[in-house]
């Protein structure tokens, strides 16, 4: 926490929007080392909190936009950035934020401390402005990250590990224990790395098609693909993609749900 902050944060966390405020420094410099801003960067910050990823940010790039949905924290936020930078508050739940338009041109560098119930939809939400995103820096449930980072053959590799991987290069940073936070969630943490890929070497045609396949594919993971995915497509469009209709989509790589989702779009 700042110095400068002093006792402008006097609200405690709200347990119905998920707040677990980090306070350890040592956790924070691990980010912003790894976020590493440089002199330019557009740097966005999902959900600030009380700060203690806000000013430090601050004191080293000079200016931040941050997004944050609890009102009784953008004054304290407001008066106590004044101290390190130039901080720009937006009040707004971040799955109605178009980063789109919020970039306007210019790839913006996402970073924050995500609220473990809703990882996932943000995750969602941001790639689907990949085009517009840099890089993303999120702490999250170290859950969330194993299974975005999965591979094919694990039990953990599923739906968001395949949409993640398609359009991003995904890497685990490091872990972080409950201790780092206040109140200390039950849980351990893991920050990780999003590098969107070039649009032009993804080689997803549809990209609707392509979710609506990797959601029918893990929505009954037990079952063959010709099986769970009956709905969406016959077992010769599988077997045109190089696909066995008798696997499991957990089997899969992410260049087979490509290749089968372009087949498909195709026909």
């Amino acid at each position: 926490m700042s110095p400068h902050a002093g006792d402008q944060f006097r609200a405690p966390p709200k347990k119905s929007l998920g707040q677990h405020f980090l306070h350890e420094r040592g956790v924070v410099d691990r980010i912003i080392h790894a976020v590493d801003p440089k002199p330019g960067d557009r740097l966005v910050e999902i959900g600030p909190g009380q700060g203690a990823m806000t000013f430090p940010l601050l004191d080293r790039h000079g200016a931040l936009t941050a997004i944050e949905f609890d009102r009784d924290l953008l004054q304290p936020l407001a008066a106590a950035a004044r101290a390190h930078g130039e901080l720009t508050l937006v009040h707004a739940d971040v799955l109605d934020v178009d980063f789109t338009a919020l970039a306007a041109g210019t790839p913006i560098r996402l970073v924050g401390n995500l609220p473990y119930n809703l990882s996932s939809p943000i995750l969602f939400h941001a790639l689907d402005h990949a085009a517009a995103v840099r890089d993303m820096h999120f702490m999250l449930q170290k859950e969330v990250v194993e299974r975005a980072a999965a591979g094919p053959g694990s039990k953990i590799y599923g739906r968001l590990s395949v949409m993640l991987q398609a359009f991003c290069e995904v890497t685990s940073l490091f872990t972080v224990g409950p201790g780092a936070f206040r109140p200390p969630p039950k849980v351990d943490s893991a920050v990780m790395r999003l590098v969107p890929r070039d649009p032009a070497g993804i080689g997803i045609d549809d990209r609707r098609r392509f979710a609506e396949i990797v959601r029918a594919a893990f929505g009954q993971r037990r079952k063959t693909l010709r099986n769970a995915l009956r709905l969406v497509c016959d077992e010769d469009a599988m077997r045109d993609a190089g696909v066995d209709p008798q696997a499991r989509a957990e089997q899969l790589e992410v260049a087979d749900f490509v290749r089968l989702a372009n087949r498909i779009a195709a026909a």
